[in-house]
């Protein structure tokens, strides 16, 4: 009983950070959702990218159930699973995240919460698991990047929130004597550090 339960509400939430990840896209040029909008790089897109590849490598290739989406050897990484290259289309990063979906999906339906795995890449004495660990930690990967893609599209055109529908329009004379507010909190608190 548990069992169903917690697989079903951990699934759940990956399914709802999954669209928030996507949601993160909406509405944006093709160059806002690739442009490196941190010192490091970090991009809508690349996230979109980097997340769909942890899903098919996590739910396929540690579970011997190999993605059907080509993918380059883990040991071969090089980081180009965080930005598209110019012949990558957003509606092709897209349909490989949603195609990772539905096969991410079958391995937890087909599988038991502790159905063995192994994750070649993590160290010793890690790499044995199992299905309900590797659920727990990819939802942590999505949640973590899409909170990371909130953060972005926020300093893009002040877009936040979890979904469309709960989304509400922006007040930009509140959202300034807000941030007001708490700039005057910080410099008041800054002669405490000094």
């Amino acid at each position: 009983m548990i069992d169903k339960f917690a697989k079903g509400n951990l699934r759940g939430r990956l399914r709802r950070d999954r669209e928030v990840l996507l949601w993160k896209l909406d509405g944006l040029s093709e160059y806002d959702t690739r442009r490196p909008l941190t010192a490091t790089g970090t991009n809508l897109l690349g996230l979109v990218k980097h997340v769909a590849t942890v899903e098919a490598r996590y739910f396929g290739e540690v579970f011997d159930r190999p993605s059907p989406e080509p993918l380059p050897r883990w040991q071969d990484s090089d980081g180009s699973d965080q930005w598209a290259a110019e012949g990558e289309t957003r509606d092709q990063i897209v349909g490989f995240y949603r195609r990772t979906w539905e096969h991410a999906d079958a391995t937890i339906d087909e599988l038991p919460l502790d159905a063995p795995g192994r994750v070649p890449w993590w160290p010793e004495p890690y790499t044995d698991t199992n299905l309900f660990a590797v659920l727990v930690h990819v939802l942590g990967e999505t949640v973590r990047h899409a909170g990371q893609a909130d953060i972005l599209r926020e300093g893009l055109d002040g877009r936040t929130g979890l979904r469309a529908e709960h989304e509400q329009r922006i007040d930009e004379e509140a959202r300034a004597a807000y941030c007001a507010k708490i700039e005057r909190a910080a410099r008041a608190a800054a002669p405490i550090e000094a």
